[in-house]
């Protein structure tokens, strides 16, 4: 009996802290929506764990202008700051943020610290603490594979503590595999093609994404979407079939047109 007795109290306590962990990561997602329409991509709360996948290393750029998106909508005059996080030798091979690329994608690069970590115990110590500083709204860490320092203890301590902080922590994270976690959210990101430039049919557009939510509830029905990125929000495209093949103004973009690099120049001597 007193057995039972105690697998009762075991099970009646991991019910209390899984609707603890729940709370936040539901609150104040039901009317958020990015876009006009409901069915938009809600704008999430601070204090959640996100998982960002995404399957190569190549999409490294897609999985951080998603997380600084967020990130960017987290922004208040008392959280002025956001972290970006990266072990010292992937910044030496990979390159960090690009400070007119953030400013074109409308990011103040004054609000992003960069930070570079020798191993990853150091980056996790670094997001701890970080955690802690509530003029931070959001950290992002570029955690890369399957590191053996990010097991399901440690990511269990950085979820309970981005709900104490209400700051966001966001993983971007690479491959097919995925382990156990506390993650509040995970994330399948695959980059897309982008939209046409309103005037150059020619040229690219804005960026777009498409995102399916594998683990943790949104607050909507809805799993799947197809984002763009305005300039300072997400835009979820509803009907995607037939979009890439479409202009701006709706007629459908030639095939047989000609590939211009550039205006017609005179060739006349």
């Amino acid at each position: 009996m007193q057995t039972q007795s105690r697998q009762q109290r075991l099970a009646a306590l991991r019910d209390i802290i899984a609707d603890i962990e729940r709370k936040p990561a539901l609150a104040g997602m039901q009317a958020r929506p990015f876009g006009a329409d409901g069915e938009g991509f809600p704008r999430l709360p601070g204090g959640l764990l996100q998982e960002v996948f995404t399957d190569a290393v190549r999409n490294g750029g897609t999985s951080l202008a998603f997380a600084l998106g967020q990130a960017k909508a987290l922004l208040t005059p008392r959280r002025l700051a956001v972290l970006y996080l990266q072990l010292d030798k992937d910044a030496q091979f990979f390159g960090l943020p690009y400070g007119p690329g953030l400013s074109s994608f409308g990011f103040d690069p004054a609000q992003l610290v960069l930070v570079r970590a020798a191993d990853m115990q150091d980056l996790f110590w670094v997001a701890e603490e970080a955690l802690a500083c509530r003029a931070v709204a959001g950290i992002v860490a570029d955690i890369g594979g399957a590191p053996e320092a990010l097991d399901f203890t440690i990511s269990r301590r950085l979820s309970l503590r981005t709900v104490e902080s209400g700051t966001s922590l966001f993983l971007l994270r690479y491959g097919t595999e995925r382990q156990a976690s506390a993650a509040h959210l995970r994330w399948h990101l695959m980059p897309q093609r982008s939209g046409r430039k309103a005037f150059d049919d020619r040229a690219p557009g804005a960026a777009r994404w498409s995102l399916k939510l594998e683990k943790g509830n949104a607050g909507q029905h809805k799993s799947e979407w197809i984002l763009e990125w305005t300039g300072n929000a997400f835009k979820s495209l509803p009907n995607w079939i037939g979009i890439a093949a479409q202009s701006p103004s709706g007629t459908p973009v030639s095939l047989s047109a000609s590939a211009l690099l550039a205006n017609p120049i005179s060739q006349a001597g």
